[in-house]
């Protein structure tokens, strides 16, 4: 997803599970490929199911609040008629977030991107030699996309997300003969959840086999990784987030981000907390029950241990930050300026959930070079 919707988002033995914690998008391949069916099994906001002749690909959860879903009926046939049909295999395709771009390339499918809005804010390298080569047409703004150009391309599909059902742009698309797919990926709950997701592209590309061997990969280290988490004895105490326009912004307790800190055996500060998204605080409650945290876990968008200095008396004061143990994700960034954490965090939550475990518990992960997070 996009900066602006993602800003507040946080996104064996142990040498076994951790000898290959700096992998990349390519270090999981098809060589892996178990040959099972798919079946979704954390995230709720998609369905897939198989008839005799076709596959049904179920929307549940498009936009938030949505009170409907959206069916698509995915054949092979090149002969069929019925209303929503795209046929198999998908072979030029277009999408809107930077999320999506990892999964394509999971895929090996990056090669079948032909547009995308905003390319600046790509940050894999794979897919910026694509853009820079002009296999891939710069199509503007999201919610404004250069019609001609994307009529002149004439993707099979377009990957799109939406806050509401109420969206010009791609109902525009629609009546233009192209097939748009809601991505509800960023309104999963669960960081194997999100990651699930790769499930909806997987058929599209005729790539089930794939995709439900990449995901059940990411899904053991993620899975391992929590267990050996699980073994310590020490529960450091967290804070995270910081303010943006005197309000402080951090992870409720029932989010994904807290479910990190959690599958991660932290004591996050508002793990009781009720909400599934961002609360907002002034800075004196904060202060009042985090000043003693031990942990201070991305920090708005702060880059150095100067810049959160200068920004406010108070920051200063928390033991986090005297202590110099402030960890952020936004130095990492792509040759556009990208956050590669906003890109590929959600396809790949058994980095990030490594990462919280080498920052927390460092001494179980003595290998483990950073994928997303670094020390102010």
């Amino acid at each position: 997803m996009k900066l602006k919707f993602t800003q507040f988002l946080l996104v064996a033995v142990v040498s076994i599970a951790f000898s290959s914690c700096k992998k990349d998008i390519r270090t999981i391949s098809t060589s892996q490929i178990q040959g099972v069916t798919s079946q979704v099994k954390y995230a709720k906001g998609f369905e897939i199911q198989q008839f005799k002749d076709f596959k049904k690909l179920i929307i549940k959860a498009p936009y938030p609040n949505a009170k409907k879903s959206y069916e698509f009926n995915l054949t092979h046939s090149k002969s069929t008629k019925r209303v929503n049909d795209i046929q198999l295999p998908i072979s030029s395709v277009v999408v809107t977030s930077t999320t999506h771009i990892p999964f394509l390339e999971l895929l090996n499918v990056q090669n079948k991107l032909v547009g995308f809005p905003n390319t600046d804010y790509v940050s894999s390298e794979k897919t910026r030699n694509l853009i820079e080569n002009g296999t891939i047409q710069e199509l503007g703004n999201e919610e404004s996309m250069n019609t001609e150009l994307l009529l002149d391309l004439k993707p099979d599909v377009v990957i799109g997300f939406s806050l509401s059902s109420n969206n010009k742009m791609f109902a525009t698309i629609e009546k233009l003969g192209i097939p748009v797919l809601l991505n509800g990926d960023w309104l999963e709950e669960t960081p194997l959840g999100r990651a699930e997701w790769i499930k909806f592209f997987g058929v599209l590309f005729d790539k089930e086999k794939e995709a439900d061997s990449i995901f059940n990969t990411i899904e053991k280290n993620y899975l391992e990784a929590k267990t050996v988490a699980s073994k310590s004895l020490n529960k450091p105490t967290i804070i995270s987030g910081g303010l943006f326009k005197d309000i402080w912004n951090l992870p409720a307790g029932e989010s994904f981000e807290a479910a990190f800190l959690n599958d991660a055996n932290t004591s996050y500060l508002w793990k009781e907390s009720k909400g599934k998204g961002s609360l907002s605080l002034n800075i004196e409650n904060v202060f009042e029950k985090g000043k003693d945290a031990e942990i201070w876990i991305s920090p708005s968008f702060y880059k150095s241990l100067e810049e959160i200095k200068k920004a406010n008396d108070i920051y200063p004061k928390f033991e986090a930050f005297q202590n110099k143990k402030i960890y952020s994700f936004v130095n990492k960034r792509g040759k556009k300026g990208g956050i590669v954490y906003f890109e590929l965090a959600p396809a790949r939550p058994d980095l990030v959930l490594k990462d919280l475990i080498k920052i927390t518990h460092p001494e179980l992960l003595t290998d483990h070079e950073f994928t997303f997070f670094e020390k102010l």
